[in-house]
């Protein structure tokens, strides 16, 4: 299936409310688990993982009274699925210069939309520990979708959807859809 396969909308998984809800109970759970906001960072994988690690941020804050910084993190250069033949190096992508300060002896929290074969995290993880070496590194999804590939499992999730492999799972966010939603989408 290819990205323009014209795809329909086969089911509606949260609204705006859910979204919500979601993300203020991702933040409870990783402040249960952390303990507190001052050893954290929120990094969020680009493009709706920025966004989603914004949210919890402003979500942690509201339920602590510290909002933990927040970065995000473009994986094109670690993903092993880019064009044969391209060099390692030859994208700008990478981790910000910054990054290895923000993170070292942190606990990070990599927050992404869909978690789905695991390449995307995996791809996170080595650009993270490229930077610098986090204490621990924790992962946070609006979604896991299953069909794993790698052995990676989420630490927080918004919403466990299980989809056919033809299906695709679509989060929207305001700021880059104009609504908040999660739908499963079909070819048409």
């Amino acid at each position: 299936m290819s990205e323009r396969d014209e795809m329909r909308v086969k089911a509606a998984v949260m609204d705006p409310d859910g979204v919500r809800r979601a993300i203020v109970r991702m933040a409870h759970e990783i402040l249960e688990r952390n303990r507190s906001a001052k050893s954290l960072i929120l990094i969020g994988v680009r493009t709706r993982g920025e966004f989603l690690a914004a949210r919890l941020a402003g979500a942690i804050e509201s339920i602590e009274g510290e909002r933990p910084p927040c970065s995000t993190i473009d994986v094109t250069e670690y993903r092993d699925d880019r064009a044969k033949g391209q060099p390692p190096g030859s994208s700008p992508a990478g981790p910000p210069p910054t990054l290895g300060r923000q993170v070292e002896g942190r606990n990070v929290v990599l927050v992404d939309d869909v978690l789905f074969t695991g390449r995307t995290v995996r791809a996170a993880m080595d650009a993270l520990v490229d930077a610098g070496r986090p204490a621990t590194i924790q992962l946070a999804v609006m979604i896991d979708r299953g069909h794993r590939e790698l052995p990676i499992r989420p630490d927080y999730v918004g919403k466990n959807v299980p989809t056919s492999a033809r299906e695709r799972i679509a989060v929207r966010l305001v700021e880059v859809d104009g609504r908040d939603e999660v739908v499963i989408e079909e070819p048409a």
